[in-house]
């Protein structure tokens, strides 16, 4: 039965696919647990090397706190996406963009190459929007499988993301003002033509994004055994145009936009002088992009209350991130003052030669990938 069963998910990649989605789901727990696992198994390796217990635990709870201001970024670009990609004019695009497919198999590679080349030009623009694509596809289309659209909404974060325009390393490395001055003195201020600009980097990300939708294509199981958003337990909740009228003079402000007009002109005319001043590029450092996220949800929402009420409803899914990143600022803590850091460092060195390097690195990011994500790894 089981024999049969697999046959008719489709191809043998398609098999392999639901075999391994079988197996997390059935092995892996969830992202939180993981995130403590990854904390008892950073502490065990650093008392292995010598590090007194009491000191360890507190390294960890010093460095719980180091990465207050990254989790504060990450939840303020969830929210803020999320505000901008319901607003109306927007979530109608997405919409539209969701009735293109017209089968499971082309639905998960229309995803992921939606989230691929969104990821070339911002890694956030892309986690959110292909997620909330991924959704709409998953509702409208029969036979298509959720986990195989969630997974391909992530292909951009996943794979071709530090090959564009926010690559955090190498945006800070073309930049003098952000690069550590120990890192300076090493490598020097490297510009993105050395970097992205490299016809390999363009080649690299080019089959990345080919290879990876043939995958996405062909590992996507056969319609019966396809699970549905609904057969995931994942209630579909269309975003819905807020509408209201005030009903008090103190709501009057709420429904005016008035203060809309006023804020965002103020917060376009700092972006442009931040643009004339420091260069295009600096609208892709982290702080700049979250702030033209939150200009541009206030102005396509419209009203200041129909733009609180987007971003309340994107709060629940930042839950992860708000107790999560600061388990990771006390892994790196531990890590870094342990010594930890140096071995592995070392190991590698050792292990690896000038071609195989890159390959081991890749492998071991791949891997830690699992347990912290790239951009906490990346901050």
């Amino acid at each position: 039965m089981k024999a049969t069963e697999e046959r008719s998910v489709g191809s043998w990649l398609a098999t392999a696919g639901w075999r391994l989605s079988d197996w997390f789901e059935r092995w892996f727990p969830d992202a939180f647990a993981l995130a403590l696992l990854a904390v008892c198994v950073v502490f065990a390796a650093c008392v292995a090397l010598g590090s007194p217990v009491v000191q360890t635990a507190e390294w960890f709870g010093a460095g719980f706190w180091d990465l207050v201001a990254f989790t504060m970024q990450m939840t303020m670009i969830i929210v803020s996406g999320y505000a901008v990609a319901t607003a109306p004019p927007v979530y109608a695009v997405i919409r539209r963009m969701a009735e293109i497919p017209q089968s499971g198999k082309s639905a998960a590679a229309f995803i992921g190459l939606f989230s691929m080349l969104s990821s070339l030009v911002s890694w956030s623009f892309s986690l959110i929007f292909s997620g909330l694509l991924a959704r709409e596809v998953t509702h409208r289309v029969r036979g298509a499988d959720y986990r195989a659209a969630g997974a391909a909404a992530y292909l951009g974060v996943g794979s071709v993301w530090a090959l564009g325009l926010s690559s955090s390393a190498a945006l800070i490395m073309a930049a003098p003002a952000s690069l550590p001055q120990s890192i300076q003195q090493i490598s020097g201020v490297i510009p993105l033509g050395q970097t992205l600009g490299l016809w390999q980097s363009m080649l690299t990300a080019a089959l990345l994004i080919a290879l990876s939708m043939v995958i996405a294509f062909y590992s996507h199981p056969a319609p019966l055994q396809a699970r549905s958003i609904e057969e995931m337990r994942v209630k579909y909740e269309p975003a819905v145009r807020a509408t209201g009228e005030p009903e008090t003079p103190g709501e009057w402000l709420e429904y005016s936009p008035v203060l809309t007009v006023v804020i965002s002109a103020m917060g376009i005319a700092y972006l442009i002088r931040e643009g004339l001043t420091k260069g295009p590029s600096v609208i892709l450092e982290l702080n700049h992009y979250i702030f033209l996220f939150l200009i541009a949800g206030l102005l396509l929402h419209w009203r200041p209350r129909f733009f609180v009420q987007a971003i309340a409803a994107a709060v629940p899914s930042v839950a992860g991130v708000l107790i999560q990143y600061p388990l990771y600022g006390g892994i790196v803590k531990m890590m870094t003052e342990s010594g930890l850091a140096k071995e592995l460092a070392h190991f590698f060195v050792t292990v690896s030669t000038q071609h195989t390097f890159p390959v081991l690195v890749g492998i071991y990011s791949a891997v830690l990938g699992l347990f912290v994500p790239p951009q906490a790894e990346s901050g």
